[in-house]
């Protein structure tokens, strides 16, 4: 099990997580954009987000941490990617757009999460 994405959803890497349920988890980018981005991944790995067979509820999550985050740094503008190159896992990037410098990645997700 090479997948770092699937080391992640396993706890075998650690993570800033910013959301969870039964099908995909939310957590910090190791190299952000701008602070806030985040990674949402299915747990079962699947190696592109058209893979993934319940597209609608990958959305719904990532509509629920799109919102937070624009809560979260008081912005309207959150930045959503799907690119797949970088790694071999399902993941959608959301990027909130914004001016705020924040470096404390526990700041950043008790912000994201208190916004859930």
């Amino acid at each position: 099990m090479g997948c770092i994405f699937c080391k992640i959803v396993a706890g075998q890497v650690p993570s800033y997580n910013v959301y969870e349920d039964t099908n995909f988890v939310a957590f910090l980018d190791k190299f952000p954009q701008t602070p806030g981005h985040c990674q949402v991944v299915p747990k079962k790995h699947y190696r592109w987000v058209w893979d993934v067979p319940n597209l609608g509820a990958y959305f719904e999550a990532c509509g629920k941490i799109a919102r937070a985050l624009q809560k979260a740094f008081h912005t309207e503008m959150v930045q959503s990617r799907i690119l797949g190159d970088q790694v071999p896992h399902a993941h959608i990037w959301l990027i909130p757009i914004h001016e705020e410098k924040i470096t404390a990645e526990d700041e950043i997700v008790g912000r994201i999460k208190a916004e859930l």
